[in-house]
């Protein structure tokens, strides 16, 4: 793996952001309970003497660097998310390894998180090199509601900046590569519920009854066929039933079954249609099996889109301080990231940092996922030379 360096962070800066990782790696917190994380964010940039760290959602910090260079500099928000999982960690070789049983950085925001904290340290002292402004947004909740991102929204964290960066690991692309794509790098992530009400009758007597087990059979079946048969074939749709909970003994026709699930589309116009056509179904079935539906919904993120251009302009920089086979352009995810939230309100990038080599090839998301601190400080360094070109364009 070739070691990207570009002298944008001091060493002692280096120190800080890799004992950063190292802290929130020890003591991982699950979404909305960011307390510690929050504190030493905190702790660290007083360290180094940048002022002005304020809180929102409850756990997340976000901090403003105005450069002090004549000119009409742009602005940009930069995001990374501090929040772990509820997964316990199976790496004994890391002497950092999680101290908290059942919870892991298990999707890499403590790499996220540190290299925001190294965004922060270097734009803050180097900032009689440039004007504009940078906002860091150390953000938690990605992974639970109620979700950080879309608090950024709405606490109207982006307004009046002209573009976001975010960032995320990825374990498909080798350690030391980056990738990025245009377009729909996510997939929206809108959660269902749908309660199906029969009549209880004895098993013995089905025809006194109505089945909410044969109500809910068929919705599973035909809502599936929104998918295959309404959905342009590009899209990827997914329709998922997570859970289902319903029925009171083996020879009972069971009165009510409520089912959970997502739905996820890689457009924004198409979410609200993909849900209405869940509700439909489910209300049409009901009603063919003589029962009733109730249908609820909740939105999540939105898909997450980036700008070609700001792609366009990230490539060029991995080419130029990584080495242009460094630039890999990665198919899009069926994830979903509340990036989206920013990606929705602003020209936005999403970039992937490789960290697949052979101690670390687990997947996220999993026990055993890793990422090496040999990509921390060069994806950092990688980040804070384009956030600067994005401040000069």
């Amino acid at each position: 793996m070739n070691v990207l360096t570009n002298n944008l962070l001091s060493q002692t800066e280096c120190d800080a952001v890799l004992e950063l990782r190292h802290a929130m790696h020890r003591e991982p917190e699950l979404s909305n309970n960011e307390w510690k994380t929050q504190k030493r964010i905190i702790e660290a940039l007083e360290a180094f003497g940048v002022p002005g760290a304020k809180s929102f959602h409850k756990t997340g910090v976000y901090i403003d660097i105005e450069g002090t260079a004549s000119g009409r500099g742009r602005s940009v928000v930069l995001r990374g998310d501090i929040d772990a999982l509820p997964i316990h960690e199976e790496r004994d070789d890391l002497p950092y390894k999680s101290q908290v049983p059942g919870v892991m950085h298990a999707c890499g925001h403590d790499v996220h998180g540190s290299i925001a904290l190294g965004i922060a340290l270097a734009f803050h002292r180097m900032r009689q090199n440039y004007s504009g402004k940078v906002r860091v947004i150390f953000q938690p909740a990605e992974e639970a509601e109620p979700l950080g991102g879309r608090s950024v929204a709405e606490a109207k964290l982006l307004d009046g900046f002209d573009v976001a960066v975010g960032l995320h690991v990825h374990t498909d692309i080798p350690a030391g590569s980056f990738g990025a794509r245009a377009g729909a790098v996510t997939k929206s992530s809108d959660q269902f519920e749908v309660k199906f009400i029969g009549i209880m009758a004895h098993g013995a007597k089905p025809s006194a009854g109505i089945d909410a087990i044969s109500i809910a059979a068929g919705f599973i079946n035909e809502v599936q066929k929104v998918v295959s048969r309404e959905m342009p074939v590009d899209d990827g749709a997914i329709i998922t039933i997570g859970t289902i909970q319903g029925g009171e003994a083996t020879n009972i026709i069971c009165p009510s079954v409520t089912l959970t699930g997502t739905i996820r589309t890689s457009s924004s116009e198409r979410r609200s249609l993909l849900v209405r056509r869940v509700c439909e179904i489910a209300e049409g079935v009901a009603s063919i099996h003589r029962g009733r539906a109730q249908f609820s919904s909740l939105s999540g993120e939105p898909p997450v889109i980036n700008d070609s251009d700001m792609v366009d302009r990230f490539r060029e920089v991995v080419i130029k301080l990584a080495g242009e086979d460094k630039f890999i352009q990665q198919p899009a995810s069926s994830g979903s990231d509340d990036f989206g939230y920013y990606s929705d309100l602003l020209p936005s990038i999403y970039f992937w940092i490789g960290t697949q080599e052979p101690v670390n090839n687990s997947g996220v998301h999993t026990p055993t996922f890793g990422a090496s601190d040999k990509i921390v400080i060069p994806a950092t360094e990688l980040a804070i030379q384009y956030c600067l070109d994005l401040l000069r364009e």
